[in-house]
């Protein structure tokens, strides 16, 4: 199995762990003398299974990805680098907001508000960051498809 198959199929087992809650939750309480719409025992056997399968695929994703190197990085410092400049990216959008409002003033005797940073210096840097974080995408996605999942 490659990487990215184990991802496809973690991420089935996300939604399909949450589903069997949700049904869970549905057919947990019953009024008396009632049957429920499915038999909860049974959902909870597929609930067991999949959280099982689900711990298996995690592992052998970790795994993988600590010991699978790309430019001399593990996927793990790239994944990590990724998010990092999701949040910097994330950060920037919002100085970008704020630098760009412009305050007007009703009278020339109030007080007059001005940015400290220039918005299109921030938005280069925001622009600057997508770039980067859409290559480290790129570089994972093909990287994932190319590896074999470690067990």
């Amino acid at each position: 199995m490659k990487l990215a198959e184990a991802l496809q199929e973690r991420a089935d087992l996300n939604r399909k762990i949450e589903d069997l809650r949700r049904r869970l939750c549905n057919v947990v309480l019953v009024q008396e003398g009632e049957e429920p719409a499915e038999d909860p025992e049974k959902l909870l056997q597929e609930l067991d299974g999949a959280v099982t399968r689900l711990e298996e695929l995690m592992t052998a994703i970790n795994l993988t990805n600590g010991r699978t190197k790309v430019n001399g990085m593990t996927l793990t410092a790239l994944i990590a680098k990724k998010d990092a400049l999701m949040v910097k990216q994330s950060a920037y959008k919002d100085l970008v907001y704020t630098a760009s409002q412009n305050t007007s003033r009703a009278r020339g005797t109030e007080i007059k508000v001005k940015a400290l940073l220039k918005a299109a210096e921030l938005q280069r840097i925001v622009d600057q960051t997508a770039k980067e974080i859409r290559e480290l995408d790129n570089l994972l996605q093909e990287t994932n498809w190319k590896t074999k999942l470690l067990e």
